[in-house]
């Protein structure tokens, strides 16, 4: 229950900022970015959105214990991964990071596609899909 706790209140922490973000850029950073710089803004404010949903719904299935286990929380740690080097990539980059470090994105990607294999496994290794 402690594992499924911790993923709820980073998933709802995660869904906060991205709100805010969204929020705010669309109210401050809207009128001042370009407008291929504020859709990329965009872009990484809808992927931590959806995938700290993700996260919420991983979290709940924590709580049952035919789910809970070792897999899923590797599949939470690789979430966390991934939102934090595409979603934080492109937030660093909007506030003027050099742009090598769009590098880093690609790798964001890969671990939140990463991350939905792991949990596909989780559920299908699951004690319920054995029954």
């Amino acid at each position: 229950m402690a594992e499924s706790r911790r993923t709820l209140i980073i998933a709802a922490i995660l869904l906060v900022i991205a709100t805010a973000l969204g929020a705010f850029g669309t109210h401050g950073l809207k009128p001042v970015l370009s407008p291929e710089r504020f859709e990329s803004f965009q872009t990484g404010v809808t992927y931590q959105f959806f995938h700290s949903l993700g996260l919420l719904a991983i979290g709940v299935l924590q709580r049952d214990p035919r789910f809970g286990g070792p897999r899923l929380r590797v599949a939470v740690r690789v979430m966390l991964l991934g939102i934090l080097l595409f979603s934080g990539t492109i937030y660093a980059l909007t506030a003027g990071a050099p742009r090598t470090l769009a590098m880093v994105a690609p790798f964001g990607g890969f671990s939140l596609m990463l991350a939905w294999l792991l949990f596909a496994w989780a559920v299908s290794r699951s004690t319920s899909a054995q029954g």
